[in-house]
């Protein structure tokens, strides 16, 4: 029987409502002052030309092409179209629900918090009038949904990452697939253009070079940004005397010193970690550190905006 403990599993229900907290944080070309993003090397500005915006009476000055000679006729008085530019940066998250993600030691599951920063962002995204898809992906599929400014086709997916969410199970034939971010990106590059705003949310299990590589290559025509999910007990389990880990219906009672278990995985994580860190920084990709203790909306602004509320 499946657990309804939102620390354990999220639900669209739960995705929808962060519509209401997805601001004070950008993915914007310019940044706040405070914001992870703000001085770093960034992509030409994204736009696809010019929009349409208003008809209005003839004024010295004005170009002459961009006369409407319909409406003049039509009138007896001179009229000019008016555009203004229309800047559009379509945003492709993808988002990891993996089985290592169900991992979460004092408040939420990586995968949940996962789901919550994907939710945050497309909320944000449509709020300043872009395009945003996604590209889910947990040990057996990847599911691609491309970029739409639809509330409906956005609730779509999250509705699909909501399932695919709650298909996480520690049933012991489960197994992990460290190549399934590798699969992913792949999959992204098959369907992506130029000039895209890519935000990987992910713990980066099985990171290696194929992974970067991947990246770079997504990185000479468009903007990544890389949230890495990591729950605070990775980087301090030797700390821990004893834990009782769940999946919402069993437990199991693990020893961290025996066989200097927890030392050994401490000293994984934190090499892992670096590795990810020092690769992403080499190609100018910002990583946005996000942990499984403390709210999700609260981390983003502090790290996209500071307490500046604008676009």
């Amino acid at each position: 029987m499946r657990t309804d403990d939102p620390q354990v599993y999220t639900s669209l229900k739960a995705l929808i409502k962060l519509r209401y907290g997805a601001t004070g944080f950008s993915y914007l070309p310019v940044q706040p002052v405070r914001s992870l993003l703000s001085g770093r090397k960034r992509s030409r500005l994204r736009g696809r030309g010019l929009d349409f915006d208003e008809l209005r009476h003839y004024r010295p000055g004005d170009d002459i092409r961009t006369m409407d000679w319909r409406v003049t006729n039509r009138t007896g008085k001179p009229h000019v179209r008016v555009y203004t530019e229309e800047r559009d940066r379509p945003v492709y998250i993808v988002v990891d629900q993996r089985l290592p993600m169900f991992f979460g030691s004092q408040e939420k599951m990586k995968s949940v918090i996962a789901a919550e920063v994907a939710a945050l962002t497309a909320w944000r995204v449509l709020s300043v009038g872009d395009r945003v898809g996604c590209v889910m992906f947990n040990d057996n599929q990847q599911l691609e949904f491309s970029p739409s400014r639809g509330e409906r086709k956005v609730m779509a997916w999250l509705g699909q990452l909501a399932s695919m969410n709650q298909s996480l199970s520690v049933d012991g034939t489960a197994k992990s697939n460290p190549q399934g971010l590798l699969e992913a990106l792949h999959r992204l590059q098959s369907c992506i253009g130029h000039d895209y705003l890519i935000v990987v949310v992910s713990d980066f299990y099985g990171w290696d070079d194929k992974v970067m590589h991947a990246l770079r290559r997504l990185r000479e025509h468009n903007d990544i940004v890389c949230s890495l999910i990591y729950d605070p007990l990775e980087s301090s389990i030797s700390d821990a005397r004893q834990l009782v880990v769940s999946d919402g219906r069993y437990q199991l009672e693990i020893d961290p010193d025996k066989h200097s278990l927890g030392d050994r995985f401490a000293e994984h994580f934190s090499g892992s970690l670096s590795k990810v860190r020092t690769d992403l920084k080499k190609y100018d990709i910002p990583v946005l550190p996000v942990q499984t203790v403390g709210d999700v909306t609260h981390q983003l602004r502090e790290q996209l905006g500071g307490r500046r509320s604008s676009q």
